[in-house]
Order: structure tokens, then C-alpha cells, then sequence
């Protein structure tokens, strides 16, 4: 593996192994997507007032940050709400890296009207650091994991490309 681990990377391993396979190698199946259409004129519709999209090193890209030391992260429902947290406490751990210490992160929802406050423990960073080996070997395989059916399959984008 050449290029460094993404937070989409990170999302990507917990959402579905074979997705992020996929991403990795080029094959994006985004862009016409609905429900990635949603995502992208709900960020393009709210917190408009704050500097959006961050992008460290083309690693992480935080949606804003608003507060002193509070990074946040739009997502559109709780549906996967494992990863996302997973994915932010990721960006955390990797400002951490940089030498950026004492911030936390908050994700947001706004068609929820709700938000979840994240931070970093050690533990956290000990299973980042797995998760880091485990993409990295994902990654570097010549073919995709294994098809793994699961409830969001059929609203992801790479369906299609899995199932027909």
C-alpha cells in the first residue's frame, strides 16, 4: 500500500470490507447514487456560515470546525452510526499523530436535529491501530473480500456491481 489511509478508508472497513476494496482501486459508484446525493445537498445546505471541508495531507477531510478544539462531522442518519464514530475518532487520532492534542469532535445531524459528542481514549487508538492493519491488508489483496449480504446493501451504491 502506497497511500496513506483515508477517514472514508476507515468508514469504508466498517461499513463494508468489498466497498472499500473497490474505492481503494478506483471503482467509485458515488457519484450517481441518491442517498449520496442527499448527503451532498445536506452539506451544501447546512452550517453554511462555517468554513467547510478541512482536507489534512488528502488523509482527513473534517466538514468544519466551529469551536476551539471541536471538530465536526455531518452525517445524514444514524443508520451507520458505528462507523461514522469510528471514522471521526480516526480523525482525531491522526491530528494526534501531527502533534495535536486536547480536541474532541462532535458528529452532527441535522435532519435529526441531534448530534453525538466523540472522543479519543487509548483504548480507541489501540483499535485504530488494528483497524489500520486489517484496511492495509484489505487493500492489498488482488481481489475483493468475499460478498458479505447485509440490511444496507440494497442502498449502496456498489449493489449493483455486488449482486448482478
Amino acid at each position: 500500500m502506497d497511500r496513506e489511509i483515508t477517514g472514508v478508508m476507515v468508514y469504508y472497513n466498517e461499513v463494508c470490507r468489498r466497498k472499500l476494496w473497490y474505492f481503494y482501486h478506483g471503482i467509485q459508484l458515488e457519484q450517481d447514487n441518491e442517498n449520496v446525493k442527499i448527503g451532498k445537498v445536506l452539506d451544501e445546505e447546512t452550517y453554511k456560515r462555517d468554513e467547510k471541508h478541512i482536507n489534512i495531507d488528502n488523509v482527513i477531510n473534517i466538514d468544519f470546525i466551529r469551536s476551539s478544539g471541536i471538530l465536526h462531522e455531518i452525517k445524514k442518519s444514524r443508520k451507520i452510526e458505528a462507523a461514522g464514530i469510528l471514522q471521526v475518532k480516526y480523525y482525531l487520532y491522526y491530528l494526534k499523530q501531527k502533534g495535536v492534542e486536547g480536541i474532541t469532535a462532535r458528529i452532527d445531524y441535522p435532519l435529526l436535529k441531534k448530534s453525538l459528542e466523540v472522543e479519543l481514549t487509548d483504548e480507541d487508538e489501540a483499535e485504530i491501530k488494528t483497524k489500520l492493519g486489517e484496511i492495509r491488508k484489505i487493500v492489498n489483496a488482488d481481489i475483493p473480500p468475499e460478498l458479505k449480504k447485509k440490511n444496507i446493501c440494497k442502498s449502496c451504491a456498489y449493489f449493483a456491481l455486488c449482486f448482478i
